[in-house]
């Protein structure tokens, strides 16, 4: 019998125990930023919490984000990430109030979170099935991602309804990207933190979730 070959045996047993396990616990820390962000929205609905400064919630965005990579290797780092999830949720709160004010307008919002599960559910489905390596998408994800990101920001500035759906929908197809990116990177070992994978799977969620409903509401115009 190869040495060899059965020490390298023994380490793709290692790696596939260890790749499920990341991804069991970033599905559990996924489930419960979820849950703590429909709290926050919920929260902010009550409220009437009508208008969040958009520069404010990026500030806070980036700032709880850079908190949960420092304390991504401690249970901190849980903590970290619900208060990044809450953030984020809170701040969607006022949005969701604003269409539930006009006709039709939660018609919208179902439709928009249909879709963003329907992505997620898919997307993860062809990551899982394939056990296809998709770190080749990378560097077209991250510039593409960087390119959307400074032409939102030009969006707050001019207001341009084309400008707005290509963004929109740039980041509807990034972030379904970014979710196959992310599960096939746990299934290979190319991650190995679940506090980072959920906050990149949470992140997704949103900004799909965000995006589809600017892309309807543009459509119900």
């Amino acid at each position: 019998m190869d040495p060899y070959a059965v020490s390298h045996s023994q380490a793709t047993s290692v790696r596939g125990e260890q790749a499920a396990r990341v991804l069991k616990n970033t599905y559990m820390l996924l489930g419960l930023s979820l849950m703590v962000a429909t709290g926050a929205a919920w929260f902010a609905m009550v409220n009437q919490i009508s208008y969040i400064n958009p520069l404010m919630t990026i500030l806070v965005y980036f700032g709880l984000l850079f908190a949960t990579n420092a304390l991504r290797n401690s249970a901190w780092g849980i903590l970290a990430v619900f208060g990044l999830t809450g953030w984020l949720g809170f701040t969607t709160g006022p949005i969701i109030n604003m269409y539930a004010q006009v006709q039709g307008g939660m018609d919208i919002v179902t439709l928009a979170l249909g879709g963003t599960a329907g992505i997620f559910v898919v997307m993860s489905a062809i990551a899982l099935v394939t056990r296809k390596d998709f770190s080749f998408l990378t560097n077209f994800i991250m510039t593409g991602i960087l390119v959307a990101f400074l032409a939102s920001l030009a969006g707050l500035f001019f207001q341009i309804p084309a400008l707005h759906l290509a963004v929109s929908a740039a980041f509807v197809l990034l972030s379904s990207l970014l979710i196959l990116w992310q599960t096939s990177a746990i299934i290979h070992g190319g991650e190995t933190n679940y506090i980072m994978a959920t906050v990149t799977l949470f992140v997704s969620l949103y900004n799909l979730f965000m995006s589809l409903l600017s892309i309807l509401s543009l459509g119900d115009d």
